[in-house]
Order: structure tokens, then C-alpha cells, then sequence
């Protein structure tokens, strides 16, 4: 049977990627685990091994083209078989039956003429009442147009001098009032109650609708100028989709600890050199993870995720590092970090950023982190603060160490010593994590690295 190429699930929170290039060609062999296309998503770019040995008889999914996970994007077919069908490939073509063709249907009778309606006879007039329902009395009647030669209207204007005078100094119209003297005059007392009766309220008018404030038109540039357009990548799109989700998602807070990593920087030293002939490269990193790992187990809503509704506490203390690269940013997982000690948090740190930066992870590698650290300070950063990583609930910020003078509490007294100091910033969603609290976390992280114990 012919194998189906899937859009793999690279990541928990990623619904789709997008094609980059395809490495194979339709017709061309291809053998298991060899790399058949390339395909990028806000997370991680990587190359996608076949699933199987054959020939890749089928591209459904183009360059360029987005699709969902575990959508079908390409088919193997093994040796021998028809593409797209999992069947032996015909020998002969003229061999197959030739089915006849289908009988011709006789065309259908025509359709009898409708019969002639008969002519509606035209209604009856109705007969009028013999005893109309009276009138309503009504304060005005009604606005339709009068003719100013009626009884009613000559009525109401013969009213006396002084009705007059006054619906004419209140700017009354008279003959619009129901009189209640003889013959339906207008009196006195009728326009003074109705002068008396509140006004109706004026039927409110529709607010305006707002128009939008236009924006500026884009800045265009002729050619020849010193500009360079390219357009945005997958990956970066997707970034900035992610980063603006996670702002209107979480109520970011950020906190900011200065720490002592003097002990740390002794400790690196020392054992630089061993770690090196092991193949592994000794950072400040694997030392703040190990801390950050015993103070999540005391804090576990630090380690926690969160929906609309509920609150997911992670038992597995899964460490996101964001790894920069020149065309995005990657945060692959080092995995039950608080199985590892020093020696081990350095090697699946250095492993995984190797890989990250040739594109070499695998979806696995980029799914089921718990909390995220990211490093501005490796460039010189004092301190930063980092977006959440949704659907985490904390982000920590490593800035750069630096030597600067410190007052130093001793027996003797206050001393002023060379101190290797960094700044750390934990982000945190206020929506779940009070300011007390990750404070409390914070201010354990630097009792643990300033104490410089650690599991080497």
C-alpha cells in the first residue's frame, strides 16, 4: 500500500507549517528516515525524513503552501505498485476490459399544458356598518392634510378672540385640538390643558457612527533608492502572531532580582576544562536551570499552564531555552531537567543548540515545555523582559554577568568587594501568579545561587 507524508505536530501549540522546499521529486527512489522536504513554523524550521522505503509518487502539498498538522502532504508508493492506489501496477493496459457504454435514456414525454384558470371573481364590496364605533377622543388629531373648508375646521377657527390670542402667543396651532364647546369650538379651558400636558419626548436620533481614524498611506519607495523589501519568512510571521497572542492573552508582569553569581563564576572555572575533554561546553546556564528546578518544586503554580478555566499543574519539569538563530527564534525543551545533574544539563544544552541552529530538531524536541528561560545577556544585556511563552504562565530573563564593586556584609563589618553580578527578570501572568509569590520564587533562585551548591 502507498504510504501517506504527513504535516507533523511540531510543537502543542502549532496547528499547521507551511512547505519550504521539497527535496525529492515525483518518480524519484527514496529510502527511510532520508530527508524529503523542508517545512517551517513559528517554532522550529526542520527537515522531514521519509516515513518509508518506495518512490514518491504524489506531491499534494506545493512550496509555499500552509497546511494543518496531520494533513497529507505527499505518497510513497513501494516498489511495483500504481501510484496513489497500493495495487500492482497494470502489465498491459490493453488487457483491461473496456466496460460498454451506458444504454441511452429515451427523452422524457412533454409536459401537459396547465389547464386555464378560471378568472377570479372580483371581491364583493362591503357593506358599511350601520353603527360606526365612536370616536376615540384624541388631544390632537391627526396630521394628515385638512381641508380648510370643512364645518370643523371653520368651527375650531370661529373660536373666541381670546383662544385665538393665546394659540397664537404659544405658537398653537388651533385647528389641530379637539374642542369640547358647541358645535366642537375650541375653549379656553382646552388649550390651557393643553398647554399644560408635557411635551413628548423627541424620538432620539442614532448616535453617528465614528469613523475609523485613517491611517497613513505606506511608505513607498522608487527604485534605485538604497532600500532593500523582502518579504516576512514563515517563521517570523508566525513569531509575531505568537508574541502579540501571548500579550493579549496573559497580564504580563515583570520582576527583577539582582543576584551574586560569584560562587557560580569559581565553580565554572574550576571545572571548564574537565567538562571540555567530556564534550561539553560549561555556561552559567546549566547552573541556573538546576536552581530554577528546585524552586519550581517548592513553587509548582510557576511551573503550572493555563486555559480559560482551569489551571494545569505540571508534575514533569520540562526547561524551555530560547536558542537565536539568524532567521527566528527557537525554544527546543531540555526534558525532566531535574533527572540531570550539572554535566548533564550542559551536554542536552549544547546538543540541542547545535541541532536548533541546523536545523537538525526533530518535533519532539520543541513540545511539552513547562517554563521557559531566555538569555539577553549573552550579548551584553543587562537584564531584559521576555514575552510568555504560551501556554506557560512565567518566563525568566538572564542578563549579562558583570564584575562590579558590592558592598559585601563580613564579621568584621561592610566591606566593598569585586563581585560577579546579573540581573534576573522573571515575567509572570498576573491572571494566576500573585507579585508575592514571584517574589518568593525569585528571592529562592538567589539563596540557591548564591549559596553555590550544586550537583556537579
Amino acid at each position: 500500500m502507498a504510504t501517506d507524508v504527513v504535516m507533523p505536530q511540531m510543537g502543542e501549540s502549532i496547528a499547521e507549517g507551511t512547505v519550504v522546499r521539497w527535496l525529492k521529486k515525483v518518480g524519484e527512489t527514496v529510502e527511510r528516515d532520508e530527508p524529503l522536504l523542508e517545512i517551517s513554523t513559528d517554532k522550529v524550521d526542520a527537515e522531514i525524513p521519509s516515513p518509508a522505503n518506495g518512490t514518491l509518487t504524489e506531491i499534494i502539498a506545493q512550496e509555499g503552501q500552509t497546511v494543518g498538522v496531520n494533513t497529507v502532504v505527499a505518497r510513497i508508493a513501494a516498489q511495483g505498485e500504481a501510484a496513489g492506489t497500493g495495487a500492482p501496477a497494470a502489465t498491459s493496459p490493453a488487457t483491461a476490459p473496456v466496460a460498454p457504454p451506458p444504454p441511452v435514456a429515451p427523452p422524457p414525454p412533454p409536459a401537459p399544458k396547465p389547464a386555464p384558470q378560471p378568472e377570479a371573481a372580483a371581491p364583493a364590496p362591503q357593506p358599511e356598518p350601520s353603527n360606526p364605533a365612536p370616536e376615540q377622543p384624541r388631544d390632537l388629531e391627526s396630521a394628515q392634510p385638512r381641508d380648510p373648508d370643512s364645518l370643523d375646521e371653520r368651527r375650531r377657527t370661529k373660536s373666541s378672540p381670546l383662544v385665538r390670542k393665546i394659540a397664537q402667543e404659544n405658537n398653537v396651532d388651533i385647528t389641530r385640538l379637539k374642542g369640547s364647546g358647541v358645535s366642537g369650538r375650541v375653549t379656553k379651558n382646552d388649550i390651557l390643558d393643553f398647554m399644560q400636558r408635557p411635551t413628548p419626548p423627541a424620538t432620539p436620533q442614532p448616535p453617528a457612527t465614528e469613523q475609523p481614524t485613517p491611517r497613513p498611506p505606506a511608505m513607498t519607495f522608487a527604485a534605485g533608492e538604497n532600500n532593500r523589501i523582502e518579504p516576512l519568512s514563515v517563521m517570523r510571521k508566525k513569531i509575531a502572531q505568537h508574541m502579540v497572542l501571548s500579550k493579549q492573552t496573559s497580564a504580563h508582569v515583570t520582576t527583577v532580582f539582582e543576584v551574586d553569581f560569584t560562587n557560580i563564576d569559581k565553580l565554572r572555572r574550576q571545572h571548564k576544562d574537565a567538562y571540555a575533554e567530556r564534550g561539553a561546553k560549561l555556561t552559567f546556564l546549566p547552573f541556573v536551570i538546576q536552581a530554577i528546578v528546585a524552586g519550581l518544586r517548592e513553587f509548582p503554580v510557576i511551573n503550572a499552564s493555563m486555559d480559560e478555566s482551569s489551571v494545569i499543574y505540571h508534575r514533569d519539569l520540562n526547561i524551555g531555552i530560547a536558542v537565536a538563530l539568524d532567521w527566528g527564534l527557537i525554544v527546543p525543551v531540555v526534558k525532566n531537567a531535574d533527572e540531570k545533574n550539572i554535566l548533564g544539563l550542559s551536554k542536552a544544552i549544547n546538543d540541542l543548540g547545535e541541532r536548533a541552529r541546523t536545523k537538525k530538531l526533530s518535533p519532539d524536541d520543541v513540545q511539552g515545555g513547562t517554563f521557559t528561560i531566555t538569555n539577553p545577556g549573552i550579548y551584553g544585556g543587562l537584564f531584559g523582559t521576555p514575552i510568555i511563552n504560551q501556554p506557560q504562565v512565567a518566563i525568566l530573563g538572564v542578563g549579562g554577568v558583570k564584575k562590579r564593586p558590592v558592598v559585601v556584609e563580613t564579621k568584621e563589618g561592610d566591606v566593598i568587594a569585586i563581585r560577579s553580578m546579573c540581573i534576573l527578570s522573571l515575567t509572570f501572568d498576573h491572571r494566576l501568579i500573585d507579585g508575592a509569590v514571584a517574589d518568593q520564587f525569585m528571592a529562592r533562585i538567589r539563596a540557591i545561587i548564591e549559596a553555590g551548591q550544586f550537583t556537579l
